[in-house]
């Protein structure tokens, strides 16, 4: 049976975590740890899966810089069960090379072992995301009626 992780060590990890600095990162993770975050990664590049220590201090040294100047999460709610926690939070940063700021809700799912994560998925609304990162809305409405024939349109899913 894995040993569960205590709700302090999930708060110690977020805090290091949300500094962005690798030195305060680095002794919470495996060296096997596997960094997932969902999102589009042509307009994300920090998107994707990162495996193995080493990619994901590149991840947090150098490709979320590239993309955010300052950023900081803010939690909403944290759970802690057994050897997993979930955080909500909201992430604020300032897009790179800009002032624009960018702010958008994250959910954080942390698998711990022996004290140290072993896996995250973080989950973004990766379309507020873009919007903002891009700095105007995205056309999703290509001109195709694709709802029933002579109905008011909409997508039909079976």
């Amino acid at each position: 049976m894995t040993k569960a992780v205590s709700r302090s060590l999930v708060m110690e990890f977020y805090a290091a975590m949300s500094s962005l600095e690798c030195e305060r990162i680095a002794p919470f993770l495996d060296d096997d740890v596997e960094w997932t975050i969902s999102g589009p990664v042509d307009l994300l590049r920090f998107c994707g899966t990162h495996r193995g220590k080493a990619a994901v201090m590149d991840l947090f040294g150098r490709q979320v810089p590239s993309v955010y100047q300052s950023k900081r999460f803010v939690p909403e709610m944290i759970l802690a069960d057994g050897d997993q926690a979930a955080i909500l939070s909201r992430l604020s940063a300032t897009k790179h090379g800009s002032d624009r700021v960018v702010s958008y809700r994250v959910a954080q799912f942390v698998r711990f072992r022996d004290g140290k994560v072993i896996e995250n998925c973080s989950v973004i609304d990766s379309f507020d995301a873009v919007e903002q990162v891009l700095g105007h809305p995205i056309e999703v409405n290509d001109g195709r009626n694709l709802g029933p024939p002579g109905g008011e349109g909409g997508v039909v899913a079976l």
